[in-house]
């Protein structure tokens, strides 16, 4: 059986992320973006739901990586780091698409700097899960399977 545009799921990391593991281990923890990754498609897998993973610490290259999702994923789950406080143009391409989303970050952005409580995605994001750790990873794709599976977007 073919699997269905619907049930795919983009996971896109913006900037600096490619280095958890490494970066302030105190703030981020210790597993690595792969490690998350992997333990994310195994999600995936078993709630029958095609993952596909991307990172860049380039704007332009995570607005080309949205765009291309239209029409061929059913849900994106966004951490865009430090371009979650200044892209205009990532909102834009995630608007411009029409493919719903989950804003996601590992630490609480609520507790920290303040330049880190303004999202510019927040406010379109169909939810918003922040200080879980990798975990919130998780609950974003099982909460995107779930609406995929009802068909609820």
């Amino acid at each position: 059986m073919a699997e269905s545009k619907q049930q795919s799921v983009l996971i896109i990391n913006g900037p600096n992320l490619d280095l958890l593991g490494k970066r302030e281990p105190g703030i981020y923890g210790s597993e690595t973006l792969k490690s998350i990754c992997d333990h994310l498609k195994d999600v995936g897998d078993s709630l029958g739901i095609r993952t596909e993973f991307f990172q860049s610490n380039s704007e332009g290259a995570l607005v080309d990586r949205i765009h291309e999702a239209m029409g061929n994923a059913g849900f994106i789950i966004i951490n865009a780091g430090a371009y979650t406080h200044t892209s205009v143009a990532i909102r834009d391409a995630l608007l411009g698409v029409s493919v719903p989303f989950f804003e996601v970050h590992i630490s609480n952005v609520h507790a920290r700097e303040e330049f880190r409580h303004h999202s510019y995605l927040s406010d379109k994001a169909a939810g918003v899960i922040c200080g879980f750790g990798s975990f919130g990873y998780e609950c974003a794709l099982r909460r995107a399977a779930m609406l995929l599976s009802d068909g609820k977007k």
